[in-house]
């Protein structure tokens, strides 16, 4: 097999410029393949980092009514909706796909927030309980987080994150500042920002719409005893889960989906139920876009698979003019002893090494050819090694297929006439 191989070598060096243009075909499709591949799987990460993030495994399971997102108001809320208590989010937790959970209230304000002349155009309301720091993945930049006492006691104190900080409070430190909710008064104990810091990739107004409005106001939060202080009534909750794994969000969220809508006992007048929780399952809308960004790309490498073809029947009729051209060669080796099976393996090698240093050349090709078009498009890119073995191994694959009819050829040769041939 080694001196099949170093003859292999040899043959293709000797003919150089014939060998590469031989070669051409399976160049480029292996390149268009690799290319095609890294720009599909770099742009199927970009979407689920964007819809996911990067590795906080948060799901927002939010009260709906109807089809949109139930949001505080002035009327009292519906009796059959459950108050989440401590025994409710025991059973969440027990959940196998469910890590950490919190159960939180959520409004929103267009006006009313005040710290004396400044004012506040809007900003998220959020009544937390003590676990939803920890759950949401924000940390304390200053001042304190909530303790029990401040549950117990209804104590009006405020924690708002760096948003409002920057726009109610400016350059004053706000903690133990007193600041206006409503016309009611509250102090605020703490600063908090998100501690992840991914930032999704953005490319239009839309994709700012989809990923940053919700950051865009400033996030307010209050013990959750004293939401109805502002809104006047104790109001169903949302909760927020953190799945054991970015694979398990969609079962994290679906099953605390469940849960939660089987403590729902309120029916309209019609018997049905408008009010209920729904998970959001960013995990399955990331799979589904990377599903129809996968399929594209099958597509696109059948295409490109088109120019291995034909630079598999370059291959073999290369080595149908090497069969030729070597005839006389085939026919000594006969006479010397050489079984058909040598002088088979012998081409079939040689085809096998031209086609597989072709997938070589095209793999390094490809890699190059994913990297500029990432630079002129701006489209992310993910080298696959997988697809880079496959290709090599497809390619070599391509030189037995194709090289085997004139390594036959060869293998049949009669050594009498092969040795008669000029």
């Amino acid at each position: 097999m080694l001196e099949n191989i170093r003859l292999s070598f040899q043959g293709i060096w000797s003919h150089k410029l014939r060998s590469f243009l031989t070669m051409l075909g399976i160049i480029i499709g292996i390149a268009a393949i690799i290319a095609i591949v890294s720009t599909i799987k770099g742009t199927s990460e970009q979407i689920k980092d964007n819809l996911v993030g990067s590795g906080d495994n948060l799901v927002e399971i939010n009260m709906y009514e109807t089809d949109w997102v139930y949001v505080s108001g002035e009327s009292a809320p519906p009796s059959g909706v459950p108050m989440i208590d401590d025994t409710i989010k025991n059973e969440i937790l027990d959940l196998n796909s469910v890590e950490g959970v919190s159960a939180y209230r959520y409004g929103y304000t267009y006006d009313g927030i005040n710290y004396k002349s400044n004012k506040m155009e809007g900003a998220d309301l959020l009544g937390v309980d003590d676990d939803y720091f920890n759950v949401a993945g924000y940390r304390l930049c200053k001042g304190r987080l909530f303790i029990e006492k401040d549950f117990d006691d209804r104590s009006k104190y405020v924690i708002i994150d760096n948003t409002t900080a920057k726009s109610l409070f400016g350059e004053d430190d706000p903690i133990s500042k007193s600041m206006e909710i409503k016309g009611d008064v509250y102090v605020v104990i703490g600063v908090v920002e998100k501690t992840n810091d991914f930032k999704p990739v953005v490319e239009n107004i839309s994709e700012w719409y989809t990923y940053y409005y919700d950051d865009a106001a400033g996030k307010i939060f209050v013990p959750h005893t004293v939401w109805e202080y502002i809104f006047s009534f104790d109001e169903p909750y949302n909760v927020i889960v953190k799945a054991i794994s970015t694979e398990d969000m969609t079962d994290a969220g679906k099953d605390t989906e469940e849960l939660l809508n089987s403590y729902i006992t309120y029916m309209d007048q019609e018997g049905n139920m408008p009010y209920k929780y729904k998970s959001e399952d960013l995990l399955q809308l990331a799979k589904s876009m990377m599903d129809l960004s996968e399929s594209t790309s099958k597509q696109l490498i059948w295409i490109a698979g088109i120019s291995l073809i034909v630079g598999g029947i370059g291959v073999m009729n290369i080595m149908l003019v090497s069969v030729t051209e070597r005839t006389s060669e085939i026919g000594l080796k006969k006479a010397l002893g050489a079984r058909k099976r040598t002088i088979l393996a012998q081409f079939l090698t040689e085809a096998a090494v031209l086609t597989s240093l072709g997938g070589l050349l095209g793999v390094g090709a490809g890699v190059g050819l994913a990297y500029l078009i990432s630079d002129i498009a701006e489209v992310p890119v993910a080298i696959s090694g997988v697809a880079i073995i496959i290709s090599v191994a497809f390619s070599m694959v391509i030189g037995v297929l194709f090289g085997f009819i004139p390594s036959v050829k060869a293998a049949n040769l009669n050594p009498i006439d092969a040795l008669r041939h000029e």
